[in-house]
């Protein structure tokens, strides 16, 4: 297929996203392509214990009976082709399960399968391997929930050539979806890098749904009014690879420069070097315009290269966990609160002694409401109502049954104030727990089915052409200066990564650039955050995009684990922007005055 420009709508944002997105896009917009992204790591790990119980679950079942069902005879009718990795670690089940409906709609639709990505099977053949990340060795294949390759775009490209009307894939990088249709519209090769690069940044854009139409957004006051009627984003998507982005006509929300760029360093590493299967991206030199109301323009990405391995990700079971919320009011509600939780630690801990059980292996405590998220940097002091959550760690099920006990048991003997709301009590549940590791493409089959034609669709690599030097950091000037909110000169968003974090930070103009890059140095962020990293020292890597005149931030060892295997009200660093943003930043005074921030 060959074609001048596309049209692709970013349909679901994660397993649970409001399926009504389906009809808001092809009701209110022209589209050749839908795509949906509905995993993360952790639905993985659900999806495998689904499959374990049922052996036809393990993927989005809202995918066919929410998204497509109602919408099948729309999708029909105007051609529009569907691509989704809702299949999880069961694809083929998936695929089955949509076929159904098709059919008992009376519909003439082919769909696809991509597999290959499931390497469950292989466990044991890990036995020597060590996480990517860490170095750690790897865990009890008993243990291991999934096990999955991150494949890439071309397999859904030959599966759209084969006749594919919708297509399904178990675990593929999360912008696959939308660069797979790329390459099949444009013809794209596999040593098209800067295509492929500007794909899979379209694909970025589009994964996470809402987030680029105004959800999380720094100036969420802008969009407040109708955000709740937000549009899903569309990505108009040019034969060389350039695209724009915007969103259903009439609908609540914003496509902007911010919003855009939010989303664009939304949880991504060195922006020189984002490694995706069919390609190593670099977003640095990457140009965020505003050409029309809703319209962003997105162009410059380059590709440097493609990986000769997948990066596989296994889930795995590592003991148990559980927890509670409570509130505290009154006069000392802080110090209460924590009083409440030492004492349900000492009366846990006596009881797993007694039982002859080991001790917990992690404990936590925060008080919300106090600014124990700002660490060091936190104003609030005596304040007369605070949420504490306090939650445990332990190597089995039983542990954390007397912790839960123990801690209800507490709640008579507590200092005055304590409340909380009322409903099921909390249960024990597996801490899951990440294993990455870099695996051959030669060592994986690809394939693609349609129709019960199957065939082999193995990734080749052309190999990496090498990430160029870091940008130099522009120059600050002198004279007189003035302290304003970073918020003031920036915008912010933050995401997670296993245990890592990203904070990326947007001058909000490119004066000021420099000078956001003279006060937050990597020891600065260091030290901010230095109640959250596990070693202050040397964890934080700050990358400069001049493109956007954009800061990255990756924090190392800063989750508590990430995800379910962390303790943490914020286990995936959602709110750290937010913390950032409230620091203050010197800027020249004529420049403060200028844009009037003082």
């Amino acid at each position: 297929m060959s074609a001048d420009k596309i049209r692709i709508g970013g349909a679901s944002g994660f397993w649970g996203d409001a399926p009504s997105a389906t009809k808001q896009l092809i009701s209110m917009s022209r589209l050749d392509y839908l795509v949906y992204d509905y995993l993360a790591e952790i639905t993985m790990s659900i999806m495998a214990r689904a499959r374990a119980a049922d052996d036809t679950k393990g993927y989005a079942t809202d995918f066919a009976n929410a998204a497509m069902a109602p919408n099948l005879d729309v999708i029909a009718e105007h051609g529009v082709k569907v691509i989704s990795n809702a299949g999880g670690v069961n694809p083929e089940a998936c695929a089955e399960a949509l076929r159904f409906i098709i059919s008992g709609q009376g519909l003439d639709l082919k769909v696809a399968v991509v597999s290959g990505d499931d390497l469950r099977g292989s466990a044991a053949d890990f036995a020597e391997a060590t996480e990517m990340f860490t170095g750690e060795s790897f865990p009890d294949p008993e243990s291991v929930a999934s096990i999955n390759a991150y494949l890439g775009a071309f397999p859904i490209a030959r599966a759209l050539e084969l006749g594919a009307d919708i297509v399904i894939t178990g675990r593929c990088v999360d912008s696959a979806v939308t660069l797979g249709a790329c390459i099949h519209a444009f013809g794209w090769l596999r040593n098209d890098f800067d295509k492929l690069a500007q794909g899979s940044l379209a694909g970025h854009i589009l994964e996470c749904g809402t987030q680029a139409t105004g959800g999380n957004y720094t100036d969420w006051e802008s969009v407040a009014h109708d955000l709740q009627q937000a549009g899903y984003p569309i990505a108009e998507v040019e034969a060389g690879g350039a695209f724009t982005v915007t969103k259903p006509a009439g609908t609540g929300g914003l496509v902007s420069v911010g919003t855009v760029a939010e989303q664009m360093l939304y949880e991504i590493g060195d922006p020189q070097a984002y490694t995706l299967p069919d390609v190593i991206c670099d977003f640095s030199e990457v140009t965020i315009e505003q050409t029309g109301e809703n319209r962003v323009r997105v162009a410059g990405a380059r590709g440097r290269g493609a990986p000769s391995s997948y990066k596989v990700s296994a889930t795995w079971a590592d003991g148990y966990r559980a927890g509670h919320v409570w509130t505290m009011y009154g006069r000392d509600a802080e110090t209460k609160a924590e009083h409440f939780a030492r004492s349900v630690f000492e009366r846990a801990g006596a009881a797993l002694h007694a039982a002859g059980l080991p001790s917990f292996t992690e404990t936590s405590v925060e008080v919300i409401g106090a600014e124990t998220h700002f660490g060091a940097a936190r104003q609030a002091r005596g304040v007369r109502e605070v949420d504490v959550k306090i939650a445990v760690k332990h190597p089995s099920a039983a542990g954390i049954g007397i912790f839960l006990k123990e801690m209800t048991g507490m709640a008579l003997t507590a200092p005055p104030g304590l409340t909380g709301f009322a409903g099921a009590r909390a249960k024990p549940s597996p801490v899951v727990r990440l294993f990455s590791m870099l695996v051959p493409k030669s060592e994986l089959s690809v394939t693609v089915e349609v129709d019960g034609h199957r065939e082999v669709c193995d990734e080749e690599y052309g190999g990496d052409i090498g990430v160029p030097a870091p940008h130099p950091i522009p120059r600050t000037e002198d004279g007189p200066q003035v302290n304003v909110p970073l918020e003031a000169l920036a915008f912010g968003r933050s995401g997670d990564k296993g245990n890592f974090a990203n904070i990326g930070i947007i001058s909000r103009r490119p004066e000021f650039a420099p000078y956001i890059a003279a006060s937050l140095t990597e020891d600065r962020v260091a030290g901010y955050f230095a109640h959250f990293l596990a070693s202050p020292e040397g964890s934080v890597k700050r990358f400069y995009l001049p493109g956007s005149h954009a800061f990255n931030f990756l924090l190392k060892d800063v989750l508590g684990g990430g995800g379910v295997a962390s303790l943490r009200v914020d286990p995936q660093g959602k709110g750290y922007a937010q913390l950032l943003l409230a620091e203050q930043v010197p800027i020249p005074h004529h420049l403060a005055q200028k844009f009037h921030l003082i």
